[in-house]
């Protein structure tokens, strides 16, 4: 059963002015809303306590927040780690204040209210400001890095104008799922970091197949000589890569779909960021990589004998 017909025929580079137009707009929505909100940052990153404590029988958030409330952290982040008995407790330092004052004191307000027999308390762990700005330097030089190799690797294996459109269309991504976080003020982790790690090589993943299509088909056709017929050799491209495209991602969107909404709120952000990523990932590598790889067509020296060798490649 084909799902998608091999011979479709949709204008995808027809409509790329479009496309450019919409991630335009929502590029610049998220860095607004990145320049203004921000991101919510996790522990890991601001610093802060973390309490897991155990309860006999599942809580549910609500009565847990109700009872550390009157000690002052209300705010707290709570959620399920690993069962419904297991509830992770994530708060803030005052000035001056300890990390075992805090866990005596979330103890205190839990065993008010449950009982000292309901609740036990597993762990307690300090998350200190500098170890949080040096886990935030290196998540950016993750990423960075991560740019970096791709831009090198798109090089030697087509040409400079690839891997530029390689790295703008993973760069649309990365901002537009940020921008995301901030819109919806979901806390910014680790996990969420190793998601936008994910997202890229998805990403880059959906890219080069395309190319590699537009490679073998510039191949095919020596004899283009405008921006046009390049057009329409990388739209045909599109579409034979289309239904491998799609049905990808969603297969990958089923089970990270399984893990947004079953596999608890340990990952749930985790899950959103992949989600989104994987989404806006597809839509680039169709929509931004290729046309972003044309427009850049004659641009470098040496550009035409690039095209020359790469057409000479197997």
């Amino acid at each position: 059963m084909q799902i998608i017909r091999p011979d479709i025929n949709l204008d995808f580079i027809g409509k790329r002015k479009i496309a450019m137009f919409i991630s335009a707009l929502m590029i610049l929505i998220s860095l607004g809303m990145l320049a203004v909100k921000g991101l919510n940052f996790g522990i890991d990153f601001t610093g802060g306590t973390l309490v897991e404590v155990k309860f006999n029988k599942a809580p549910s958030i609500a009565d847990v927040r109700n009872a550390i409330s009157p000690k002052g952290y209300g705010n707290a982040v709570i959620q399920e780690f690993g069962s419904p008995e297991e509830i992770l407790i994530r708060v803030q330092n005052r000035e001056g204040e300890k990390s075992s004052d805090i866990s005596t004191a979330i103890l205190g307000g839990l065993n008010e209210s449950f009982t000292a027999a309901a609740v036990e308390m597993r762990r307690v762990e300090f998350v200190g400001p500098q170890v949080g700005e040096e886990l935030t330097r290196a998540g950016i030089m993750a990423v960075l890095i991560a740019m970096v190799a791709i831009l090198l690797y798109v090089t030697v294996r087509f040409e400079f104008r690839f891997a530029l459109g390689a790295d703008a269309a993973l760069l649309h991504d990365i901002t537009i799922v940020l921008g995301l976080f901030a819109i919806t003020g979901k806390e910014f982790t680790l996990p969420v970091i190793a998601a936008l790690l994910t997202v890229i090589g998805y990403s880059l993943n959906d890219t080069i197949v395309v190319f590699d299509r537009i490679r073998e088909n510039f191949a095919a056709n020596r004899k283009r000589k405008t921006p046009e017929d390049e057009a329409i050799v990388v739209n045909n491209s599109i579409n034979q890569t289309l239904a491998r495209t799609l049905m990808t991602s969603f297969t990958t969107l089923l089970v990270v779909a399984a893990l947004f909404f079953l596999g608890g709120e340990v990952i749930h952000d985790f899950a959103f960021a992949l989600i989104m990523g994987i989404l806006v990932g597809t839509y680039s590598s169709i929509y931004i990589a290729s046309p972003v790889m044309m427009s850049l067509a004659g641009r470098f020296k040496g550009d035409e004998e690039a095209i020359k060798e790469m057409e000479a490649r197997p």
